[in-house]
């Protein structure tokens, strides 16, 4: 046993020490030596998607070339003059959004009940948290239009129709509508149907073919994001921040922005479910189309650290005085477990808890029934560790028997070991022999310990995770469970707790393994002084009803 725990526990202190200089090579502005991360330059000149058509042209004004292109999509008429481009702003209870009359595009969105900045940083202003944007550098915005011939896109001037651009009190609904005009005589109008307390948006396509052929147009349906983290990362863990793609036959499908650089992409391109995504921590958006449409899902790269995920879906055939409506929605909000379930199918997985969802998503669910009564986050993290300690209680016990054994019998191992140390076989001999007359199985502490490291990695992958802990407070000066405590109270308390727990365990017969043993819990708890309040909280509440 001894030897198996001192195996784990070498593991753990040096990925421990990876993990510490990588953090401190980024710290002072040099590259991760073990784990290095793709360059994150901010786009300052970010131009939207190349979506191309049927016939293999792209739409006008993306910076890219399109080889062999006779007409581009999307271009002003000859002799037109340049539309200038006007920034509309609508708000709601939950968002304040931006729409640019260039392609009635949403190009900004505020959501109003969560702050920008969180309660333990330097910024101390309640300005509420920017999702899309394109401005600062950077670029975030969700798109669409049509292909397949010269229809309008993404960059045809629309005209916003008038109506309010706020939602009134004890109004339930909100529509904005943007139409284009005439292009190749086609007309492509925007209906974005906003609700109250609502973060998915119904978009409206509606085509109306006022040419005299019959047209078979494409929509298509895109996300630009630029491949810059977020910038309030916590050190020592890093979360996935990227497009993503799901769909029935293959489930969730994230895709890393460095994949898509060096066009190794993997993802299901055809399906007639699902959705796709741009992730990051706590937040997403995502378009999803009709169930039942067929669509070619994409994921690129647009520009020098501009990358865009989407969806192109075909159309019926519009003869000449036809009009159709296709419906699309668009999500631009929090990870909310429950409210992403209720959208769609599998959206909920934004929200990612790895390889371990099938424990996580229960005890997620434990948790959030336990703050439904209790009312606190920190105190229902607290309730729901002593619960599963409780669940794992005779396990527990058994183990702690079998290491108290190990601890009785250690003296004389450490004599023996001593004694027998130039005969390797017989001092082999000599332990077995001891272990069956003092009835002590050497695994017997270890096993039980190892079951239960699963169910407690996802716990802390739910806790990592949920956009419940940010900006939610516990006790006195901790404001925040998703930010670092403040005055490193609770990283002390859980280094004197684990030195505690080191005490009461047997400790390896060699004294240089011996002195490791104390050392670690001071070097582990280094990373603790980083972590989130919440975690720290976790684990110092199972080391207290370990010891």
């Amino acid at each position: 046993m001894n030897d198996i725990r001192r195996s784990i526990l070498w593991v753990v202190f040096g990925l421990s020490m990876i993990l510490l200089w990588d953090r401190w090579q980024i710290h002072n502005g040099n590259q991760a030596t073990f784990f290095p991360s793709s360059a994150s330059t901010r786009a300052t000149d970010a131009q939207p998607a190349p979506v191309r058509a049927a016939d293999g042209t792209l739409p006008a004004a993306t910076g890219l070339a399109a080889t062999g292109a006779a007409t581009l999509p999307g271009e002003a008429p000859t002799g037109a003059p340049a539309a200038v481009a006007q920034r509309h702003e609508v708000s709601t209870d939950v968002f304040r959004l931006v729409f640019n009359s260039e392609g009635g595009s949403l190009v900004g969105a505020e959501l109003l009940r969560h702050a920008e900045a969180t309660r333990t940083s330097k910024d101390q202003t309640e300005r509420p948290f920017t999702l899309l944007t394109q401005d600062g550098g950077r670029i975030y915005v969700a798109q669409s239009g049509l292909i397949g011939g010269n229809f309008p896109t993404h960059k045809t001037p629309m005209r916003l129709v008038e109506g309010p651009l706020s939602l009134a009190d004890g109004q339930d609904e909100l529509k904005i509508r943007f139409e284009s005009d005439e292009v190749g005589g086609v007309v492509l109008a925007k209906t974005y149907t906003l609700r109250r307390g609502r973060y998915d948006i119904t978009v409206e396509h509606e085509v109306i073919n006022n040419g005299e052929q019959t047209i078979n147009p494409q929509l298509y349906v895109q996300l630009v994001r630029d491949g810059g983290k977020v910038a309030n990362e916590t050190p020592f863990y890093s979360t996935f921040t990227g497009p993503a793609v799901f769909t029935q036959a293959q489930k969730y499908q994230k895709v890393d922005f460095s994949d898509i650089e060096k066009n190794k992409a993997s993802f299901e391109r055809n399906a007639s479910d699902g959705y796709v995504a741009m992730v990051q921590h706590y937040f997403a958006s995502a378009w999803v189309l009709g169930e039942g449409v067929l669509r070619e899902n994409f994921v690129r790269r647009v520009d020098n650290n501009v990358f865009a995920a989407g969806a192109i879906a075909p159309l019926p055939a519009l003869a000449p005085g036809e009009r159709q409506v296709n419906s699309a929605l668009l999500f631009v909000g929090p990870q909310e477990e429950k409210v992403l379930e209720a959208i769609t199918p599998g959206l909920e997985l934004v929200k990612d808890y790895g390889w371990l969802t099938i424990l996580a998503k229960p005890l997620y669910w434990l948790l959030e029934k336990i703050h439904s009564f209790v009312g606190n986050w920190g105190w229902s993290i607290v309730l729901l560790v002593v619960l599963i300690k409780a669940a794992f209680y005779w396990l527990n016990a058994s183990a702690y028997r079998s290491m108290a054994k190990m601890k009785k019998i250690n003296p004389r191992i450490m004599e023996m070991r001593e004694r027998l140390k130039s005969n390797p076989q017989a001092m082999q001999q000599e332990m077995m022999k001891m272990y069956r007359e003092e009835k002590v199985n050497p695994l017997g502490g270890c096993f039980p310990i190892l079951i239960q490291i699963p169910v407690f990695i996802a716990l802390y992958w739910v806790l990592l995770s949920s956009v419940e802990m940010r900006n939610a407070p516990w006790v006195g000066w901790i404001t925040d469970l998703s930010s670092p405590d403040p005055w490193y109270i609770l990283p002390l308390v859980m280094a004197v707790t684990t030195v505690i727990q080191t005490a009461l365990n047997p400790l390896p017969p060699d004294p240089l393994q011996a002195k490791l043993m104390w050392f670690m819990p001071l070097a582990f708890s280094v990373m603790f002084f980083f972590f989130p309040a919440g975690l720290v909280l976790y684990w110092i509440t199972n080391n207290i009803l370990t010891i």
